[in-house]
């Protein structure tokens, strides 16, 4: 085969990706992050600048009508008044962002905007790296650590004109909370609390990032999602998070990187109370950083382009668990009903239809490789660090794990591969699958996970629902779309899935369940 014919072959299956993607108009699209001055429009109808979108606020502080100054001090404010109950901030840098709140006003009054989320006050997860800002990981070795460098998703939303209010609770090294307790909590800074009722679990890893953004004291945060970390604080908290295609943030600078046998599972996105934020600030963080290499120039689609009247889309209730820990409860069940008749006024078809054996098998083949090494993987975290007592659930679990010889790592491998084809072949008669995040609200903290439920929000939370998708690496939007009966209103959010890529798709139909459910609601804190 000719040089020039093998190019031509390569050339044209890559455009035939492109076109079944519908990102063939977008391939010439640069794959490095993306950056513009330009101001986002939104819809969000709030008018209290820390209960409105991050969208909304920086379109605010672009026409003058507020500071980025004042913006900021209100969020401290509002931090100052919810944290000593929630525990979601565990270290600030204000001063620094008043600084940097000056400078981004001064540079308003000429007319000159570092990005569309110019002046916009935000936290994040306390296991990614910012300079100059002690980032622990929730470890005890890193209890001082300075970073002196931003990680890759913290350089480019703070390019594009964020600016650093403080660092959100996490479990440690975003896997390993307090023994008995089932929410984002660490021997560091203790457990966090959830904002519509201070018993009940924030959901993990990303807890601190849910709680403080559900509350108003941050108009967005970064989480990391390696088992459904995103999504199940975004579920408990009743905000909007995206969990991304696998491989298209960076990982570069988070406690848990890239590389290893769990490379694929590991994915970063933004939580926020809007969906619109959720539009704006992912495709920013996206695209190579020339550090992490398994990262792909997957170009960004326009979910505003999405036509909804074209979509099939696929759900279920429950996921078929037969203990009475696991079932699902009627409230997330009738809110997932709920959606599916909102689909119904909008696809063109809406079918109750999963592929339970499939996903029982990849959870399975996941459950073994992730105890393949009986958590070894671990261990060299903390030595790392220098971390010599790490997360007490961390060492119960490892005292019953057995590590798998390399031929059952290499089976458990192949089924694993085997269920992700499997799932792309039952996916070809959808465009979405809706699927609860969990199988209840949030629950009390002091409940006890079930086994192999992921260890941070208590019964449902981890791997029965949100799991697989990091082990397909599909992406997935939660977002809020009802509320318990059992008189505490506690919010449940959906899982919008889709095909790799397809995050318009996600996005575009979240934003119209956003439209009919109401999306955030302020909490009683």
């Amino acid at each position: 085969m000719s040089t020039l014919t093998s190019t031509l072959e390569i050339q044209n299956s890559r455009r035939d990706f492109f076109r079944s993607t519908g990102l063939l108009s977008l391939a010439s699209v640069a794959p490095t992050f993306v950056s513009s001055a330009r101001a986002a429009t939104s819809t969000d109808t709030a008018d209290d600048p820390i209960f409105m979108s991050a969208t909304k606020l920086a379109g605010l502080i672009r026409t003058k009508k507020i500071s980025a100054t004042e913006a900021v001090q209100a969020f401290i404010k509002r931090q100052e008044q919810v944290n000593d109950r929630l525990n979601a901030v565990v270290m600030n840098c204000y001063e620094r962002a008043l600084s940097e709140a000056k400078a981004a006003d001064e540079k308003t009054a000429k007319g000159e905007f570092m990005g569309p989320l110019h002046g916009v006050p935000i936290t994040l997860k306390d296991s990614l790296d910012t300079e100059g800002v002690i980032s622990t990981g929730a470890t005890v070795g890193r209890q001082q650590y300075i970073p002196k460098k931003d990680a890759t998703v913290v350089s480019r939303v703070r390019k594009n004109g964020a600016i650093l209010l403080g660092k959100t609770n996490t479990p440690e090294f975003t896997l390993g909370g307090l023994a008995g307790i089932s929410t984002a909590s660490n021997l560091l800074y203790g457990s966090s609390h959830n904002p519509y009722d201070l018993t009940r679990s924030t959901s993990g890893s990303s807890g601190g990032a849910g709680a403080i953004v559900a509350a108003g004291g941050s108009a967005f945060d970064i989480g990391s999602d390696w088992g459904g970390s995103i999504r199940g604080p975004s579920h408990n908290n009743g905000i909007a998070g995206i969990k991304p295609t696998s491989v298209r943030v960076p990982r570069t600078g988070h406690i848990v990187d890239f590389g290893g046998i769990f490379d694929l599972w590991q994915q970063l996105g933004p939580m926020c109370r809007r969906v619109e934020d959720l539009k704006l600030i992912t495709p920013l963080i996206a695209g190579p950083d020339f550090r992490d290499a398994s990262v792909s120039p997957v170009p960004w689609a326009d979910p505003d382009k999405v036509e909804l009247k074209k979509l099939k889309v696929a759900f279920c209730v429950d996921n078929g668990a037969t203990t009475p820990l696991a079932q699902t409860d009627n409230d997330t069940k009738d809110t997932v009903r709920q959606v599916a008749k909102w689909l119904e006024e909008a696809t063109t078809s809406v079918n109750e239809d999963a592929p339970q054996d499939v996903l029982k098998d990849l959870n399975a083949a996941r459950g073994k490789l992730t105890s393949g090494d009986a958590w070894a993987f671990y261990k060299r975290l903390a030595d790392k660090w220098g971390t010599k007592n790490f997360s007490p659930s961390v060492t119960e679990r490892m005292k019953t794990m057995v590590p798998l010889s390399s031929a059952e790592v290499v089976e458990a491998w192949e089924q694993h591969d085997e269920g992700k084809s499997k799932m792309l072949d039952w996916m070809k008669a959808y465009d979405v699958f809706i699927c609860p995040v969990a199988n209840k609200p949030a629950q009390p903290i002091d409940v006890v996970p079930m086994p192999g439920g992921g260890g941070f929000g208590g019964p449902g939370s981890g791997w029965q629902y949100t799991g697989v998708f990091n082990t397909t690496g599909w992406p997935v939007v939660v977002v809020r779309c009802g509320t318990s009966t059992d008189g505490k209103n506690l919010p449940i959010g959906v899982q919008v899935v889709c095909n790799p890529w397809r995050e318009d798709i996600c996005l575009a139909v979240a934003s119209y369940l956003e439209t009919k459910s109401g999306g955030w609601k302020r909490p009683p804190v």
